[in-house]
């Protein structure tokens, strides 16, 4: 049985979130949210809250046991991009892409 958590339309590069993404794939639970939890990077924050967010939807939804859940599947997608015009040299404008990120954990019951 497999619950799963989705943030979408989030203001943060998914360059920067899938670093942090590759870190927890795979590991059990309370591990990954101690990796996110002393991870210095922008995104480990805001995987923390999604992963929390999956893993209650794995006890409320479908009455799985927290200690045997690992992410089986974490990955992050690129959203809409805002595009800006900033001022340069001599009147040229230069675009400025703002991205945002819709970002998917999946948790899972170990196989034993």
């Amino acid at each position: 049985m497999e619950a799963t958590a989705h943030l979408r339309h989030i203001r943060i590069s998914p360059r920067k979130v899938s670093i942090v993404c590759d870190l927890i794939r795979g590991k059990n639970v309370g591990y990954a949210a101690s990796i996110l939890k002393q991870t210095p990077k922008a995104g480990a924050a805001i995987l923390e809250k999604v992963l929390a967010s999956a893993v209650a939807n794995a006890e409320n939804n479908h009455e799985l046991s927290t200690d045997n859940l690992i992410v089986s599947k974490a990955f992050v997608t690129p959203g809409p991009i805002l595009k800006r015009i900033r001022p340069r040299a001599q009147g040229r404008a230069f675009r400025i892409f703002k991205r945002s990120s819709h970002i998917t954990i999946t948790v899972a019951e170990k196989e034993a």
